[in-house]
């Protein structure tokens, strides 16, 4: 499941969130009234399940079928005709009038080769509805939540036996994920294949497939784990969750200090992405073409892709693994793809970035509707005070 943010959220921060916990502080109460407590927690309904149909549709779906997707160039060979003649049907000569000797003409060579489906998210969503209608973009939802919250399940009982420090959890966390491989196997054959009225525990493949695609799986759990483990492990070694636990100290340093810590918070950021990049991004297109190349022979691929990887994959058959070995299904995937998946990933990023932008739009007009016209001035007071606070509704007249 190629879904970076859903990687590192859904996993990975889970797997360290047990180390560190802040310690208990005063919480503050602010009032509101029932309606307008009743409207902005509508509003965050409506945002948060925009942004998770963005996640899943463009940044699982779409992206598995751009990691595989590629085309064939189609040969088309037409035959010049006679350019003495007027007639189609003239041989394929032309006489030298010169030398008198008869030449034969070039027949015109044509190489096409078809546009990407998933090229633009416009095309492929348009290409999804076409197979199955406009639910075609939650294909395989069903299965995506069974496996996460089995996931999450497993996870937590795993811990309760190696402990929830950061080495014990990390270790645990790429164990439930190869553990669970055949349904992270099948999510991937669901998305990529033509609709299909079975249910999909009977799409679950046998038990040898779990050891073909355990290798792969490990490594995307590993790089998926370091993401975050490493970063994680800089934040607290540079004490930043300090001033996460006690904003006002911030302003108890230097005017040096606050820049470094600013520059400091900005090298977690940077070293994230820069592993996003570098090893969740190539490990899970190396997942997904392994897991794609294993697809049965029944099911038909939504989109257009070479089964055989350019030959490398050997049927079983005729005695070869039946899949596409680890450093193949990298190497296979050129430049031209990765960059047109690093596109879509900006595009997401792009969409997720307007509509959180807009909802804060709206969520400040709801502010300033409810609480008059300087609601930010009580949001800072409360900002300003140790500890937490929590919203409170009250029955209107009270």
């Amino acid at each position: 499941m190629p879904g970076i943010v859903g990687h590192l959220v859904s996993r990975g921060l889970e797997a360290s969130s047990h180390h560190y916990h802040a310690a208990k502080a005063e919480v503050h109460t602010l009032e509101l009234p029932a309606w307008g407590v009743g409207m902005l927690c509508a509003t965050a309904v409506v945002f948060m399940v925009l942004m998770s149909a963005i996640r899943y549709t463009y940044g699982e779906v779409v992206a598995t079928l751009t990691m595989i997707e590629s085309t064939t160039e189609t040969t088309y060979v037409r035959a010049a005709p006679n350019s003495d003649s007027d007639d189609p049907d003239a041989p394929l000569t032309e006489t030298d009038k010169t030398n008198e000797k008869t030449a034969l003409v070039e027949p015109e060579v044509l190489l096409v080769r078809p546009a990407l489906i998933t090229s633009k998210l416009r095309t492929t969503m348009k290409h999804l509805r076409a197979r199955g209608g406009f639910l075609s973009r939650f294909r395989g939802l069903s299965l995506w939540l069974v496996y996460h919250f089995v996931a999450h399940q497993t996870h937590h009982l795993l811990m309760r036996f190696t402990g929830f420090s950061l080495i014990p959890s990390t270790i645990t966390a790429v164990a439930t994920v190869v553990l669970l491989g055949r349904l992270n196997l099948t999510w991937t054959h669901i998305v990529i294949s033509e609709p299909s009225s079975k249910w999909w525990g009977l799409r679950i493949p046998d038990r040898k497939s779990w050891v073909k695609i355990a290798p792969a799986t490990a490594v995307f759990a590993l790089a998926e784990q370091l993401t975050v483990a490493l970063p994680h492990g800089l934040y607290n070694a540079w004490n930043l969750n300090e001033y996460e636990r006690n904003p006002s100290h911030i302003g108890e340093i230097s005017e040096a200090e606050r820049k470094m810590v600013v520059m400091q918070y900005f090298a977690v950021i940077a070293l994230t992405l820069a592993l996003a990049v570098l090893l969740v991004i190539p490990a899970s297109v190396t997942l997904t073409r392994v897991q794609a190349s294993m697809l049965s022979e029944e099911d038909e691929a939504i989109v257009p892709f070479d089964r055989s990887f350019g030959g490398k994959v050997e049927p079983e058959v005729v005695g070869g693994s039946g899949k596409l070995g680890i450093l193949e299904a990298w190497k296979s995937f050129d430049w031209a793809a990765r960059i047109r998946l690093m596109k879509l990933y900006g595009k997401i990023a792009a969409i997720q970035v307007v509509l959180t932008m807009m909802f804060v739009a709206i969520i400040g007009a709801e502010l300033k509707l409810i609480m008059g016209d300087n609601p930010m001035m009580a949001l800072n007071g409360l900002s300003e005070t140790n500890g937490g606070w929590e919203i409170v509704a009250v029955p209107d007249g009270q």
